[in-house]
């Protein structure tokens, strides 16, 4: 009697053991997916709480970017008053010594004129002396073109107050020198197409 209700009793288990229901593959997935999504989240969020800096360090970091654009600042500025200060010192040179290449230039017409002046003076012959002063005006005619400085055509030409100054008329000799330049009085010189001294003429009228 007692075997028979041990074998209703094991089977009755096994029939339990069969009829148990299998866990659905797919729950499982999700619910390992939402376990894995949740420690992400949990990993993240330390992360950010790691990062996050409190306003005591932010306040530090700015100071410390305030220091060094501070420091360039100041260096900038010491630069640019050294600059301003040799830009100065550089223009006080050559306003002093801007003249100094066309006075050594004229030197030699100089050293030219005192030995004629000399010859002049121990009475040597007119032919030499006045081929000798020609030779001195050519040179110094040559060393002003050599600087860019030309005399101003003026006898013969139109009046032009650009370049011609009328010390006096004249009545013209005829019709055509109307209006135009028949003597020049004192010769006038330009640099660079700008006028140094105006040509001192007069106009025929």
């Amino acid at each position: 009697m007692n075997k028979d209700k041990n074998k209703e009793s094991e089977k009755q288990k096994d029939e339990e053991i069969i009829n148990e229901p299998e866990l659905d593959v797919e729950t499982e997935g999700a619910v390992q997916e939402e376990s894995e999504g949740a420690e992400d989240a949990e990993d993240e969020n330390q992360e950010e709480e790691a990062t996050e800096i409190t306003p005591e360090q932010r306040c530090e970091q700015l100071e410390a970017e305030l220091e060094k654009e501070k420091k360039e600042y100041l260096f900038l500025m010491a630069d640019f008053d050294n600059y301003r200060k040799r830009t100065l010192q550089e223009k006080q040179d050559l306003i002093k010594n801007g003249g100094q290449k066309v006075l050594e230039g004229i030197l030699p017409v100089v050293d030219d004129i005192e030995r004629a002046i000399d010859a002049i003076a121990q009475g040597g012959d007119l032919d030499s002396l006045k081929e000798g002063v020609d030779l001195i005006h050519s040179k110094l005619l040559s060393f002003l073109k050599s600087n860019n400085v030309e005399p101003i055509e003026s006898t013969g030409e139109l009046f032009d107050t650009d370049f011609h100054e009328a010390v006096t008329t004249f009545p013209a000799p005829d019709e055509d020198q109307k209006g135009k330049v028949i003597d020049t009085v004192l010769k006038g010189y330009k640099l660079n197409d700008k006028v140094l001294r105006h040509a001192k003429v007069v106009v025929g009228q």
